[in-house]
């Protein structure tokens, strides 16, 4: 009976994944060439040819599907018993979590005295990165992730949809006062042309605008305003803290519509479902995000400055406290993708 080389297995998981050597060998911190090698010894090593290869493409076939149905239980069951092992040496138990780094400077972080304060018996450790990490191979129990809340292996908790609003600082708004919409388009613009032209478009307006930055993280952007280098589109849970705060100013009453798959979600393989320190987590977040919520729509009881209408609150999405996939009310299905 043919044997497999346990070390190649997360190649194989991370290929059949991404269906992309290169975008697997990123996944996993590797080469190009580390990566092809690793599949060319699993398959001669099972005597099993796992991909096909049309041209320079690589396709999991039905050989491989077979292996992969049983390969990803076995290595997150692998991944589940050295972390219970692990918790035994230890008098605290560690929570691998992966994030965002805007979400997790501009929310996460200022919460987490709280966080320690109520299970000092778990310690978080935080991982930010823009790209979308393999929990698996990354030895992560959890991540907090924008998208529709569909992530092949693992199980999806909802937590909250937040539409963009558009923010500037305290002399911005001051500039701004009693002035409609289409003055915006005359203030130096931070981010993404093709969200501000269907922001505009809210009103009817289509004005010639030219972001004078662009960033890949929304943190820095929010950062960019807050110092006064201009105005931006942002989702409001992430500028929630400096609204309150009085260090951002909310222009407009203007809510550019969920995408449909920009919710945050809380994910975790299915076997971690009930582990308790991930239960808790769980429920400290859903905590935390209602009482943000209600601090944001005390603070946004003030009339914008720029153009009419009532503020609405922050909206909150009902998830299923047993920690299996809950979707937001309103959220649409769509591409899953991490911002």
């Amino acid at each position: 009976m043919a044997r497999l080389p346990l070390n190649t297995l997360h190649a194989f998981v991370a290929v059949a994944r991404h269906g992309n050597l290169r975008a697997a060998a990123d996944a996993l911190h590797l080469t190009h060439s580390a990566v092809s090698q690793q599949i060319q010894q699993l398959e001669a090593q099972s005597g099993l040819q796992l991909f096909d290869r049309p041209g320079r493409r690589i396709v999991l076939n039905a050989t491989g599907e077979a292996l992969l149905r049983g390969v990803e239980p076995a290595l997150a069951q692998l991944a589940s018993a050295l972390r219970d092992a692990t918790a035994t040496t230890l008098q605290t138990t560690v929570l691998r979590l992966t994030a965002l780094p805007s979400f997790a400077q501009r929310w996460l972080l200022p919460r987490m005295g709280r966080w320690r304060a109520q299970q000092p018996g778990i310690t978080l450790d935080l991982h930010t990165s823009q790209h979308l990490e393999d929990l698996a191979s990354g030895g992560f129990h959890a991540a907090l992730r924008q998208g529709n809340g569909h992530w092949r292996g693992l199980a999806a908790t909802a937590l909250m949809d937040s539409a963009r609003i558009a923010v500037g600082s305290p002399a911005a708004a001051s500039r701004l006062a009693g002035r409609g919409p289409q003055a915006l388009a005359d203030e130096p613009l931070l981010g993404n042309l093709a969200q501000w032209q269907d922001w505009f478009a809210l009103d009817g307006l289509a004005p010639r605008i030219n972001p004078v930055a662009a960033f890949n993280d929304a943190g820095l952007m929010l950062q960019a305003s807050e110092q006064g280098l201009g105005i931006c589109l942002v989702r409001e849970l992430l500028a929630a803290d400096a609204l309150v705060a009085g260090k951002l100013m909310r222009l407009s009453p203007r809510r550019l519509p969920k995408e449909g798959h920009d919710g945050l979600w809380l994910v975790h393989p299915p076997g971690l479902a009930d582990w308790p320190p991930l239960q808790s987590l769980r429920s400290w977040l859903h905590a935390e995000l209602a009482l943000s919520a209600a601090e944001l729509a005390a603070a946004s009881a003030v009339e914008p400055v720029a153009g009419p209408g009532a503020l609405s609150p922050a909206e909150t999405a009902a998830a299923d406290p047993t920690g299996s996939r809950s979707p937001a009310p309103s959220a649409r299905r769509g591409r899953s993708r991490a911002r």
